[in-house]
């Protein structure tokens, strides 16, 4: 083709924007985007069904058409590794629990490495809702938008062998995930001995003794076949398994307020679908196991306080080396206050 017909092909298409645009006739200009997303959770699971309905929404909204395309389990490798791979560009969006979060910044770690802070899910959504405006800013200010947070209900401890109070697992040496050094500063505080190992290896682990017992969702668990080996879960509310869905500050700036607006009501959706059918497939899932042998122990009054005592012990050591003073001491003054109003309440 002639620069000359180039040319004239050009000013044919900016002639005919210009006229639709006076007589009020709009011109749809649907945004060529990619968006790489990766996460843990396995495919096929909940969680990255919840992803692809969100993608799909994307792809269709006249205002959006952003491609989206989920990258679950391993296939990105750590959590630590997708945050890596998000700052140099590899990838633009992520599904990251916690762990994840707090290598963007460390305040997000108030939402679950604080053991036995939490009593009810009910306390979780409020503190989390009350930090959100915060960790929110902190994350972005790193560069990364928050699209929506969740959370699949509790960790729980499977082990081989029957515990309920503190000095049984003690006694035992605890499963620790690859990526994360402070849950072996946690499980060190708590004087519980700890052995790291790539969560491929876990079964093997408790198999031969390498490990005898794993903080893990029941879901997860199940998954992994845990229950196999390990018989025994303590019904204690450990702590929440939180996370939240980023996208890179750099790709979300990229898009049209119009898309902007889609996505985050598209995330809202999914975030909510999530955090619902992750608690309730965290239940479904002990129910699961019990039919195939699991054991649930149910925490006494007495153990409780055992373990109400452990973490007031461990609180000062978490302060400020892995959680944020101001935002440790905002999350206890949050806690404070709902169980207050609770009292109140009555």
């Amino acid at each position: 083709m002639s620069q000359n017909r180039i040319a004239i092909r050009r000013t044919a298409i900016l002639a005919g924007a210009l006229v639709a645009l006076f007589l009020g006739v709009p011109v749809r200009v649907r945004a060529q985007v990619r968006v790489r997303l990766a996460t843990p959770a396995p495919q096929g699971t909940s969680y990255h069904q919840a992803l692809q309905a969100m993608g799909e929404k994307w792809r269709l909204a006249p205002a959006c058409g952003v491609q989206l395309t989920i990258f679950p389990g391993t296939t990105m490798g750590s959590e630590v590794d997708i945050v890596s791979r998000m700052r140099v560009k590899q990838l633009q969006a992520a599904m990251l629990t916690v762990t994840g979060l707090s290598e963007i910044d460390p305040s997000v770690s108030a939402l679950q490495k604080m053991p036995l802070i939490f009593q009810s899910l009910d306390e979780v959504d409020y503190v989390r809702v009350k930090l959100e405006p915060m960790l929110n800013q902190r994350l972005r200010d790193k560069g990364f938008v928050v699209l929506f947070w969740g959370d699949a209900g509790w960790a729980r401890f499977f082990s081989r062998h029957p515990a309920l109070v503190p000095d049984d697992f003690r006694r035992m040496k605890l499963f620790v995930g690859p990526g994360d050094p402070h849950q072996i500063d946690i499980m060190r505080a708590l004087g519980f001995t700890g052995a790291q190992l790539e969560w491929s290896d876990a079964l093997t682990g408790l198999h031969t003794g390498m490990v005898d017992a794993v903080l893990t969702a029941p879901f997860h668990a199940l998954a992994m076949q845990f229950h196999t080996v390990s018989r025994n879960m303590l019904e204690l509310n450990f702590v929440p398994l939180v996370g939240a869905t980023v996208i890179s500050k750099r790709t979300w700036d990229s898009l049209s307020p119009p898309c902007q607006e889609v996505i985050l009501k598209s995330a809202a959706e999914a975030g909510e679908q999530i955090k619902a059918r992750g608690r309730a497939e965290a239940e479904e899932s002990i129910e699961a196991m019990k039919r195939r042998g699991l054991k649930v122990h149910r925490v006494t009054p007495q153990a409780q306080a055992e373990w109400d005592r452990l973490g007031e012990q461990v609180y000062p050591r978490i302060r400020g080396s892995i959680v944020p003073p101001d935002v440790f001491d905002e999350t206890r003054r949050l806690l404070a206050e709902y169980r207050a109003s609770k009292r109140t309440s009555r």
